[in-house]
Parts: C-alpha cells; structure tokens; sequence
C-alpha cells in the first residue's frame, strides 16, 4: 500500500524516556501510534487475544471484572523469557491488524505528515525493517536504573531484572537513523527531538512524500 506520509519508528528501553520524547514529537505535528494502547485494545473482555492469554496463563490473570491484571501477567513473563515470548505470540499479530488499519484510516483521511509507531520491541520484532526511519531513546543504565525504581517503586533487584530482560538499548541505538540522548534535562531532550524533527521534514519534503 502506497502512503503519502513518512513512517517513523520510535523505541528506547523501559524507563528511558520515550513516552517522553513521544510527546515533544507529537506537540511538533507529528501523529504518533501507540502500540502500548493498541496492546491494551486486543486484551480487552471479548477480544479474542484475552481469551488465548487466559487459556495460556490461567484465570489467575484476569481481575473479578473480567479485565487483564496487568501485574499479575508481568510477575509471570519478566521471570520467564519463554512465557513472556508466548505472550508475544498471542498478541503481536492482532496488534499488527490494528496497526494496518490506523495506516489505512491516515492515508483515507490524507494525511501528508510524520506518523510515528511508538513500540517497546520494535527492534526485537524486526517490525523497524518495514519503516522509513528509526529513532531511538537512551540513557545510561544508572539513569534508566533510578527512574524505573522511582516510577514503579521497585527495588534495584527487580528494576535490574525488568532492565535485563530486554535488548540492550545501545544494540537499538546501532541500528537508529537517529539517537535521542535522554540523560540530561529536559531542554537537552528536546533540542535533539527537533532536530530530528527537522530532519525527518527534510526527508519528507526531499522524497515527494510517497512511501510503501
């Protein structure tokens, strides 16, 4: 499917600050597609992918309302890569449909702009392949460190243990059309966002905005 707009990737590590830099883009005109809600959209009561989890993982992960405990799953998948690769199974595919459909529904309303796919495993998925461009959202391990234990109020165990069970960030940023050092203040973020914003308007405007 051809599309009149540029097709961004945006990805980082737990806790280094994407949803962050996701926001500063979208505040510059971009449109940006959250996979972490199209994931909650596919595990809601009656969608077909909560009941393949809940025949995987059992009933203990649904609340008394028929809705996904969330911490519940997480305690499962963080302690076991091969579960947590199961889970991905059942959900990736329906998140890729409704992906599709918000690509679909942008082109119909024809729109020319930046979309960007905000999504934790883009890189680990091998879904940046098919994008025009990947940004990519690091901090040091110390700095990702401190911000996950302060913002879930875990210990350095489990935030080290949540930080480990993903790709390395630096992996991602080799493979980055550009890197968004998120160390610093928040002013020091946001001068690296617009220039790659600016970047990525040059791209546009040089490629007469017709992508596939």
């Amino acid at each position: 499917m051809t599309r009149p707009f540029l097709l961004v990737g945006l990805t980082g590590s737990i806790a280094t600050g994407k949803s962050t830099v996701a926001a500063m883009f979208r505040d510059l005109g971009c449109v940006i597609i959250d996979a972490d809600l199209l994931a909650r959209e596919v595990v809601e009561p009656g969608e077909p992918a909560l009941r393949e989890i809940v025949a995987e993982f059992g009933a203990g992960v649904l609340r008394s309302d028929g809705t996904l405990d969330r911490p519940a799953l997480g305690a499962i998948i963080f302690a076991d890569p091969a579960r947590r690769r199961r889970l991905e199974e059942i959900t990736h595919p329906a998140i890729r449909e409704r992906f599709t459909r918000r690509l679909a529904e942008l082109t119909e309303s024809g729109f020319t702009g930046i979309a960007m796919f905000d999504a934790a495993v883009i890189v680990e998925s091998g879904g940046y392949k098919m994008l025009d461009a990947l940004v990519v959202v690091v901090t040091d391990e110390d700095t990702e460190l401190a911000r996950l234990m302060a913002r879930d109020g875990v210990d350095r165990e489990t935030a080290l243990r949540k930080i480990r069970s993903q790709m390395p960030v630096a992996e991602k940023a080799r493979l980055a059309d550009y890197v968004i050092d998120n160390n610093g203040d928040r002013s020091a973020t946001l001068a690296q966002v617009r220039r790659a914003h600016a970047a990525l308007l040059e791209r546009l405007r040089r490629t007469g905005a017709q992508f596939s």
